[in-house]
């Protein structure tokens, strides 16, 4: 069952992009990646790298971080509940088939789809620093959510008021329990990591608003409709959603520092210059003259 939900997954996705890159990115951009593609990739690999180190760190960290998590022993879902009330019940009280068929479709589908679309647009532009920025910025994301989620102990609505709450996409569309429980656990809510990567997306749109005005114009429904959907479906507290916001707005930020001060690409040039400079002088030098230039003896 979950190979049959990854690959719907993957190919409605896929149709998505598509349909976004002949709408946004143009075929002009296009035309100029073709020919500088290998001098992006360069530029842009040590993001990627850690990236998916930290992806694959986070994968193993999630298996033992309930253990920990409890060892610590901070459960905020009760004051969380205590500030907020009964916010997730009323929202859940305008419940309609359409609505819900439309924010589960959000929650697994235009999430998705709003994390791959941007790494695509921006690799599309000369100027690599907003896709290097975005890159940096979901490392973030993980890094800071994941030690959020050993440190604090937190249930959704769905689960700490089961009788209440109704779990509307797994109620709706049970197959997705297969996919959402590979990269999920009950205790980890806080923050909602749909709703900070969302609002990443959506602070950076922004920000490149002048490449892709029209991206940004789809960007702000979307967004807003991704940090909806985790609480219509009883998934997320509206507290996890706006410590998503200020997740977002922190990742965002400190990308935009780190990008701009230090690079990984820059340094490893810088050192591999100055490797090439040592062994220049070394061959120059390789007669054992220390530089020395020999005098040339005159034939007269």
């Amino acid at each position: 069952m979950l190979g049959q939900v990854l690959s719907q997954l993957s190919l409605i996705v896929a149709v998505m992009v598509l349909v976004s890159v002949a709408a946004f990115v143009g075929w002009d951009r296009l035309a100029a990646t073709r020919r500088e593609w290998r001098a992006r990739v360069r530029a842009v690999a040590p993001a990627v790298a850690v990236l998916v180190a930290v992806l694959l760190s986070n994968s193993v960290a999630r298996e033992a971080g309930p253990d920990v998590s409890w060892m610590i022993d901070w459960n905020i879902t009760w004051t969380i509940y205590d500030l907020e009330g009964g916010f997730i019940l009323w929202l859940q009280s305008f419940e309609t088939a359409w609505l819900t068929a439309y924010f589960s479709f959000t929650y697994i589908y235009v999430y998705v789809f709003l994390m791959a679309f941007p790494v695509i647009a921006y690799f599309a532009l000369s100027d690599t620093r907003p896709l290097r920025e975005l890159l940096t910025a979901y490392t973030l994301n993980y890094v800071l959510g994941l030690f959020l989620y050993v440190v604090i102990i937190s249930y959704g609505p769905r689960n700490m008021m089961p009788e209440l709450v109704d779990a509307l996409l797994y109620d709706t569309y049970p197959e997705y329990q297969h996919l959402t429980r590979q990269v999920n656990r009950n205790t980890n809510v806080f923050p909602s990591l749909h709703a900070s990567l969302s609002a990443t997306v959506l602070l950076l749109a922004h920000r490149t608003r002048d490449e892709y005005p029209k991206w940004f114009a789809l960007a702000v429904p979307l967004a807003a409709s991704v940090a909806l959907s985790t609480m219509y479906l009883g998934i997320h507290w509206a507290i996890d959603v706006l410590a998503g916001f200020g997740l977002a707005y922190v990742s965002v930020a400190l990308s935009t520092h780190l990008v701009g001060r230090w690079s990984v690409a820059d340094a490893l040039e810088r050192r591999l210059g100055s490797i090439r400079g040592r062994d220049a002088r070394g061959n120059r030098d390789g007669d054992g003259n220390e530089g020395e230039v020999p005098a040339v003896r005159s034939e007269d």
